[in-house]
């Protein structure tokens, strides 16, 4: 790996040296780094799927000489759109970073579906290359704000909108959801990095033991170990089955590295019905997870108390459709009735500490 400069905006945090990190600004440094001292796996972390059928189409049209994520990252100087750090090479005086954040995306298109046409466009700068995650999305800059398009089934499409929608019925800090045709967008709840967002990998590396990562959090911030645990709650709930460490973090003071708070919560596409239609009552790992986590903690829980009604009403007003089965006639109210069913095991479980109210 080549020697290069980490920067915050136009501020040198770092210098790295025969792959060794020699701080400038420690306090400024991204967590992972700080945790690990591994600058190549944080710059491969910031990635492109390279699984995703979509990404190497990016990498063809954008002529790039390798497919290696490293190589991947470094054709956009490790930019991304949530944070403010990027890379130059060690010698490099002259690139700042307004050449090199991103302002427009002409590969749009071809990320989220594919497009043919892309192929008739020159190289340029994207935000594609390094925007992680396994399903097949894109950055599209409008009316001064990033969003994120994402692409899926009916069923991945309603259930994201959906745990969206209860989310904001529990009392939540949900990241902004809403449908765009036949995809689903959400908003950039760093606002065009005016914060940092931080993946908790940097924190917890991939450890998926809830009790172990909530005493992590604790040590950065007692706020945030507190959310944690409400996002624990939320994926009871909606019966999230892909909570990783890249799909939740904080967020940071870009000028000053202060820990600000958890992060909006985001990536739900694979929950509820995403997977089919659970035949068996609420008795899965998530659960009993989140009830070993809040007796660890002892900590009461108080949130807002769904109703059948209510859901059916946001449901209602979801243009997605999930399939109708044999077992499944009314994909409505099955689906509110399995919410409500997993909402009453969890109180009757830990109804000493969880606190659901009108």
């Amino acid at each position: 790996m080549q020697d290069m400069i980490l920067l915050s905006k136009d501020t040198p945090i770092a210098r790295v040296v025969s792959s060794n990190i020699e701080p400038i600004i420690d306090e400024r440094l991204p967590l992972f780094l700080k945790r690990t001292g591994n600058m190549q796996a944080w710059l491969e972390s910031r990635a492109i799927d390279s699984h995703r059928a979509n990404s190497r189409l990016l990498k063809r049209v954008m002529r790039l000489e390798h497919k290696d994520d490293l190589t991947t990252v470094l054709a956009v100087n490790a930019a991304t759109i949530t944070d403010n750090y990027w890379v130059k090479p060690i010698d490099d005086d002259t690139l700042q970073y307004e050449n090199v954040r991103f302002k427009g995306n002409q590969f749009d298109d071809l990320a989220l579906t594919g497009d043919v046409n892309s192929f008739n466009k020159p190289p340029s700068s994207t935000p594609e290359l390094t925007n992680t995650g396994s399903f097949e999305k894109c950055w599209r800059f409008e009316d001064g704000a990033w969003w994120m398009y994402k692409a899926g089934k009916q069923e991945e499409l309603f259930s994201e909108l959906l745990a969206y929608d209860i989310g904001n019925m529990l009392g939540l800090n949900i990241a902004y959801y809403e449908a765009a045709g036949d995809y689903i967008k959400s908003l950039d709840f760093t606002d065009n990095a005016a914060v940092d967002f931080e993946p908790a990998a940097a924190i917890i590396g991939d450890t998926h033991d809830y009790i172990k990562i909530y005493e992590m959090l604790r040590e950065v911030n007692e706020d945030v170990a507190e959310q944690y645990v409400l996002m624990c709650y939320f994926d009871a709930v909606i019966f999230n089955m892909d909570r990783h460490e890249y799909n939740f973090g904080i967020l940071r003071n870009s000028d000053t590295g202060e820990v600000i708070s958890f992060a909006p919560f985001f990536d739900h596409n694979i929950s509820l019905i995403s997977r089919g239609y659970p035949h068996s009552a609420p008795n899965d790992v998530i659960i009993s997870d989140f009830i070993s986590l809040v007796q660890h903690t002892g900590e009461p829980i108080k949130v807002r108390k769904l109703t059948e009604s209510k859901l059916l009403a946001v449901i209602n007003k979801i243009p997605f459709y999930p399939p109708k089965t044999n077992e499944v006639p009314s994909p409505d109210k099955f689906t509110a009735n399995y919410i409500i069913s997993r909402q009453t095991t969890l109180e009757s479980q830990c109804s000493d500490l969880l606190h659901l109210c009108s």
